[in-house]
């Protein structure tokens, strides 16, 4: 009996998705963002609005749960109504790096969730001080090998995506470099042009003015494929590390058992507003790359990144409870 009434609720919810999946959306629709105002998820959530606004026919509402290492927001996406109407800017940390992290994640990136669309990425630039002995990312694994522990990096803080950069540059050049963490980017990057640190895996938008200025010297690119706003640079891969890859990630996702056609007008929608130059322009400006994928694409990746992260977690021993 128990199971002629199970068969007979999905039955019923099956022939009821198309019309529900009809009217949506008749309502406005959540965007939860892990991060304070002004972080790249929130840019890239208020860059996408009005255009989703526009595809969607509903107001999009941007609301930041910053806390946590984006914990926050993600527990509360992940325990909302899977009916497309709460939804998350998910990234590096909160769907790959903090599983590792922390030992009592209140949610689960794979389980919880239904992947909406990749957004795109934002890769770091290794930089260093002037004073460092190396022009190229291969003099500087030389110079690094030369000194075990006597080499520092910077990072916005222990556990964050900057940091763990700097430990899956540890794990495959074959080094042995210190981490200094400090309470954001702009300090370790002030340190760094101050000679106070070594070197750093820096963001493109706010390194690269102060390597323009002759502050700082950049080797390489941390995304798998070179950037378009420094194209004459190599990425690590390039440059002496085959597979090394470290770009932090951005895409939207939902609770778990969001039906499929509510999946498929949010995914569309999403991936229209991720082709306009007016979306495209403005990531590119704040360092972000366009690289749309769909949710059988961002789920793979979510998968992946989560394992590799993993390893670089357990590696360099941090924790963040």
């Amino acid at each position: 009996m128990i199971l002629l009434r199970h068969a007979a609720l999905l039955y019923l919810i099956a022939i009821s998705m198309p019309v529900f999946a009809q009217q949506y959306p008749s309502r406005p629709i959540r965007i939860l963002i892990p991060f304070t105002a002004g972080s790249a998820a929130d840019i890239i959530a208020r860059a996408m609005e009005p255009q989703l606004r526009e595809k969607l026919g509903q107001a999009v509402v941007i609301d930041n749960r910053g806390g946590a290492g984006g914990n926050i927001a993600a527990d509360l996406t992940a325990k909302s109504a899977p009916d497309g109407y709460t939804l998350m800017m998910g990234t590096i940390g909160t769907h790959a790096i903090n599983y590792s992290l922390y030992s009592k994640l209140p949610y689960h990136p794979v389980r919880d969730f239904t992947p909406i669309a990749l957004v795109g990425d934002s890769p770091n630039v290794l930089v260093t001080s002037p004073r460092v002995q190396a022009n190229t990312v291969k003099e500087f694994i030389a110079l690094a090998k030369a000194k075990p522990g006597q080499l520092n990096y910077g990072s916005s803080g222990a556990g964050t995506s900057v940091h763990l950069s700097g430990e899956l540059f540890n794990s495959m050049a074959g080094v042995k470099t210190v981490h200094v963490p400090f309470k954001g980017a702009s300090e370790a990057l002030s340190a760094l042009i101050g000679g106070q640190i070594d070197f750093m895996f820096a963001s493109l938008s706010s390194a690269i003015p102060q390597v323009k200025a002759g502050k700082l010297k950049a080797f390489a690119v941390t995304g798998a494929q070179r950037s378009p706003s420094v194209p004459d640079l190599p990425t690590m891969g390039e440059a002496a590390l085959p597979g090394f890859a470290a770009a932090a990630w951005y895409g939207i996702l939902g609770p778990a058992s969001i039906p499929p056609p509510v999946v498929g007008i949010l995914s569309k929608a999403s991936l229209s507003a991720l082709a306009t130059k007016e979306v495209q322009d403005r990531l590119f400006a704040s360092g972000v790359e366009v690289r749309p994928g769909t949710p059988e694409e961002f789920s793979r990746l979510i998968k992946s990144e989560m394992e590799k992260w993993a390893k670089v977690v357990k590696a360099s021993g941090a924790k963040a409870d």
